[in-house]
């Protein structure tokens, strides 16, 4: 029994719009199946895409408060003309400087047109092959408690873990890596950003949710209603779904 994140899952006013903006971004397709926007590798809709990590854009009526994501997406750049190339390109698509406290780093931080933060990494031959999303980072105040529970909720290799940073990727070393950082400050607003992970074929939904609450994952009400997926929080505090298994 294991899980796999799927999708990096994204709430906005205009679903369409930021979908158009993050296909842009990351050299990929907006799919519209439904109501939400999937944002994943061009060459036709692929669900659960076997590499990436995709992104699913969800319609919400609010917008995001001006405090910080505690999830956001890292880029991938494969030279300093690329990155520079990479942040003019998505300035002109609606992206904003913004300032986070980064001070004078060799990467750069961004919002999409919703307010979304999100790092342009400098070029790092640890990234050269993972797509053109680096990692997704996960602010926290204890990596080492967040390796051990999503060490055990997912099939990811835990390839590092400090007191300053967890470090996950796939088992079969492809695509993003995820990435839990030591972040001051505790969750004050429901995340706009979260990830939503799936079972393997064959797998029980429900079986795989019990295991997660033995964990320590708990159980969220968000207004989700009877849906397929259930909605959860790790010891953090921060929200996942663990959707129905294709």
């Amino acid at each position: 029994m294991a899980l796999r994140p799927v999708m990096v899952n994204m709430k906005a006013l205009d679903s369409s719009a930021v979908g158009r903006f993050w296909a842009e971004a990351l050299g990929w397709s907006a799919y519209s199946p439904g109501v939400t926007t999937y944002v994943g590798p061009a060459g036709g809709l692929v669900w659960p895409d076997p590499v990436a990590v995709c992104v699913d854009i969800v319609p919400v009526p609010d917008p995001k408060t001006t405090t910080k994501n505690r999830v956001h997406l890292d880029l991938a750049t494969t030279s300093t003309t690329h990155q520079a190339e990479l942040v003019a390109r998505l300035k002109t698509l609606g992206a904003t400087p913004v300032d986070v406290g980064q001070g004078d780093a060799p990467w750069t931080v961004l919002a999409d047109p919703e307010g979304n933060e999100f790092c342009v990494l400098e070029p790092r031959e640890t990234y050269r092959d993972t797509g053109p999303i680096a990692r997704v980072v996960v602010d926290c105040t204890d990596p080492r408690a967040m390796a051990r529970f999503w060490g055990e909720a997912m099939d990811w290799t835990l390839h590092e873990v400090t007191d300053d940073r967890a470090v996950l990727r796939s088992a079969k070393d492809v695509g993003s890596y995820l990435e839990f950082l030591r972040t001051p400050g505790a969750k004050t607003v429901p995340d706009r950003v979260h990830l939503d992970l799936l079972p393997y074929p064959g797998d029980d939904e429900a079986a795989e949710v019990a295991r997660l609450r033995a964990l320590g994952a708990t159980d969220l009400d968000v207004g989700q209603g009877d849906v397929s997926w259930t909605c959860l929080s790790d010891p953090e505090g921060h929200e996942f779904c663990v959707l129905a298994p294709s």
